[in-house]
């Protein structure tokens, strides 16, 4: 059983369609879409061996990244969606924290009422002067005048 031949210029195609989607900041396969060889043998789909073996297409990228000087749009994109995210954390936290405190002095009151029913319960049972009466007797379901 023996290796199919390489393809070379498949891949090729694939180093340079995966390089321009790079750079024009539209990636399909890496998810943060930098600018780096890695991420490149990930958008083209071949192994970074085979990456290497193309070093003019390698460098070219490399020389196009440097000149672009930019940041990859799918970056700028995470960038934006984590400062919105930082921001959104900084709010939450702040009222989490106003929310705790109003919950504190929720329960400082609710144990304060608690000891004053308490206090209020002993002192109506020591001051009791109630005298119990007698439970009533069963009344009858007979008419009366129908005797015992």
């Amino acid at each position: 059983m023996s290796r199919p031949p390489r393809d070379r210029q498949a891949e090729r195609n694939a180093i340079h369609a995966a390089a321009a989607r790079l750079l024009a900041g539209t990636p399909l396969r890496s998810a943060a879409g930098a600018l780096s060889a890695t991420t490149l043998a990930t958008e083209s789909g071949l192994p970074r061996w085979k990456l290497y073996d193309h070093g003019d297409l390698l460098g070219d990228f490399q020389s196009r990244v440097h000149a672009q000087g930019a940041v990859p749009e799918a970056q700028m994109s995470l960038g934006a969606t984590n400062e919105r995210l930082v921001a959104e954390l900084a709010n939450t936290t702040a009222e989490l924290s106003a929310e705790r405190a109003r919950t504190a002095l929720l329960r400082r009151a609710l144990t304060e009422a608690t000891i004053e029913l308490e206090q209020a319960r002993e002192q109506v049972v020591g001051d009791a002067t109630v005298t119990h009466l007698p439970v009533a007797r069963r009344r009858s379901t007979r008419p009366p005048g129908s005797g015992p």
